[in-house]
């Protein structure tokens, strides 16, 4: 009887073990072709991406398509306008000023442009800004007789070649109170 308990045992054993496969094959079976139909779900999305930017494209050709058969509706209705011909393409200046024609008689003068001046002292027409309390300029004001000077521009190979400034931290300590 002992006997017959660890035969069962043992297949019980191999039973499970051999359903525990059987289930990890379908779970991976199963898994595959999950990940099959994603990667076909995924084309499928990049195709309508694709057919939708033909679609924009083509919508627009036949919309400017439409508008040229318009544009030319009505310039042969409307205006009349031909396509220039290789005759009508000049050579250089040259050919351009031969299309030119004297002024008439009596036509008005060509606009010429004066050019005035700046005086050299201009008033600024507003009053300084005065303290109503100490009756002094609020800003300092500018000499007019010299123009503030322009900033040098220093460029980086020379802001390194300078170096930092340096204070000596004896001077400091003396310095202070």
């Amino acid at each position: 009887m002992a006997r017959k308990t660890v035969v069962g045992s043992r297949m019980r054993k191999i039973g499970w073990a051999a359903v525990l496969v059987v289930c990890t094959a379908l779970y991976l079976a199963l898994h595959l072709r999950v990940n099959a139909v994603k990667s076909e779900v995924l084309q499928a999305e990049r195709n309508i991406v694709s057919l939708q930017q033909q679609k924009v494209m083509l919508e627009t050709e036949f919309e400017t398509r439409a508008n040229q058969q318009q544009l030319a509706a009505w310039n042969a209705v409307e205006f009349g306008y031909k396509a220039p011909t290789a005759g009508q393409f000049l050579e250089g200046e040259r050919q351009l000023a031969q299309f030119g024609t004297p002024r008439a008689k009596g036509a008005p003068e060509p606009i010429r442009v004066a050019n005035a001046p700046a005086p050299a002292e201009q008033d600024e027409g507003f009053a300084a800004m005065v303290s109503p309390l100490g009756g002094k300029a609020i800003a300092a004001e500018m000499p007019r007789n010299h123009p503030p000077m322009p900033a040098a521009k220093e460029d980086l190979s020379a802001r390194l070649v300078r170096g930092a400034a340096r204070i000596a931290l004896d001077e400091m300590a003396e310095g202070a109170p």
